[in-house]
């Protein structure tokens, strides 16, 4: 049989960037991970390595500089990237999302002024939703901006910006007032540019130092606070105000499928990881792999990455053929990022007592996993957005 996860039905320029991708992550990822992830150091050299390679314009129309690729190679290459290292993925992701929503909502003079850039890796995207006091409750968020003539003055803080330091453009939502009657219809996204940095990095916009977390290291995490802030009336994302709720739910479908195809690309590692190690160490005078209990244990991992694979690159090419896919994004999130959770932990079993050395990649992996049961909304709100799905389609008909 094939090796795992493998994708039918891939063109021959797919399959080329992948392969190209894999090269690198094997000989500029794996190798420094380790070292990287535990002294929670930046990636600057497999950063610049990635721009080199196009991989900040990967989705990018080619008109604008870019490849022009499907969000399925975007997908597929954000799952070796994550099979290297995870926190890697989280550089390119939030940027994607950005450059999407540029391409698809921008009007065509920020498509002009951003996407160029973004191709080529000058401008670098993040993405801000959550705030300090809330998570899921998006429609309940706090931070607003006011209305002055052609600009809007914000107030606020914004929570869990990936890339909120080095990113140079930042998609944030905030509250406006368009005297909507539901409040998610009083949301508008900003594009807010500002240099990269800590501390006060514009008049009224603060980056307060990174959040300290249990993995997902080298790739800082921030706030971004916004004190009166002044900002034109035409960074509003596709000059329009109060539609910015369903621009970003937009984003964040592109950003669960990221997240299950980083839970595939953890899985896989984890599952390499545990079938190399179970057939040399021994005991009882024998391979571990041999043990049923072993094997069996290999067994149903490998089936969790092939299925969550399967499903992953099924919600990519949903999304890709313009479909409705918010019950096949959340169930391919839901399903991988479970799933990659639980072929970690075996791995982490098979291993023994050496999995819990910071001298093995799988005591990484174990720290990286849990992170995805949360990112781009948990296993709950994935539950909650499929079986509404459900019941939509399957409504009774009594």
């Amino acid at each position: 049989m094939a090796r795992l996860a493998q994708t039918a039905g891939l063109t021959e320029i797919q399959r080329e960037i992948l392969a190209t991708v894999k090269t690198f992550v094997d000989k500029e990822i794996i190798p420094v991970a380790q070292e990287l992830e535990h002294t929670d150091t930046y990636p600057q050299e497999i950063v610049d390595g990635m721009k080199e390679m196009g991989l900040f314009g990967l989705t990018i129309p080619e008109e604008y500089g870019g490849l022009g690729e499907s969000l399925l190679t975007y997908a597929l290459v954000a799952e070796q990237i994550a099979r290297g290292w995870m926190s890697v993925s989280g550089v390119i992701n939030t940027h994607f999302i950005v450059a999407h929503l540029i391409s698809h909502h921008g009007t065509a003079e920020q498509k002009q002024h951003y996407l160029p850039g973004m191709a080529e890796g000058r401008i670098r995207g993040a993405f801000s939703m959550s705030e300090p006091e809330l998570g899921s409750d998006v429609a309940a968020i706090k931070t607003r901006a006011r209305r002055d003539g052609e600009h809007y003055i914000v107030d606020g803080a914004k929570m869990w910006l990936t890339n909120g330091a080095t990113s140079t453009l930042v998609a944030t939502l905030v509250k406006t007032e368009e005297g909507a009657a539901k409040a998610h219809h009083n949301l508008t996204t900003l594009l807010v540019d500002k240099p990269t940095g800590y501390g006060e990095v514009a008049a009224g916009l603060s980056v307060p130092g990174k959040i300290d977390k249990m993995g997902y290291k080298g790739v800082e995490t921030t706030e971004l606070v916004f004190d009166g802030y002044r900002i034109g009336a035409d960074k509003v994302l596709g000059a329009a105000p109060g539609k910015g709720f369903a621009q970003m739910m937009d984003g964040v479908e592109v950003g669960r499928v990221n997240v299950a195809a980083r839970a595939c690309g953890i899985a896989i590692r984890a599952f390499e990881l545990a079938v190399d190690y179970a057939q040399q160490r021994k005991t009882f005078g024998k391979p571990i792999a041999q043990h049923q209990a072993i094997a069996f244990k290999l067994a149903e991992m490998a089936t969790k990455v092939e299925a969550a694979h399967l499903m992953m690159v099924n919600a990519a090419r949903l999304k890709d053929s313009g479909e409705r896919n918010d019950v096949q994004t959340g169930m391919a999130k839901l399903l991988a990022s479970e799933y990659c959770k639980e072929v970690t932990e075996d791995a982490f079993r098979i291993h023994g007592g050496y999995g819990y050395s910071k001298e093995y990649e799988v005591e990484r992996l174990m720290r990286e996993a849990p992170f995805l049961l949360i990112g781009e909304g948990t296993s709950e709100i994935q539950k909650t957005i499929i079986s509404k799905g459900l019941l939509r389609e399957y409504a009774a008909r009594g």
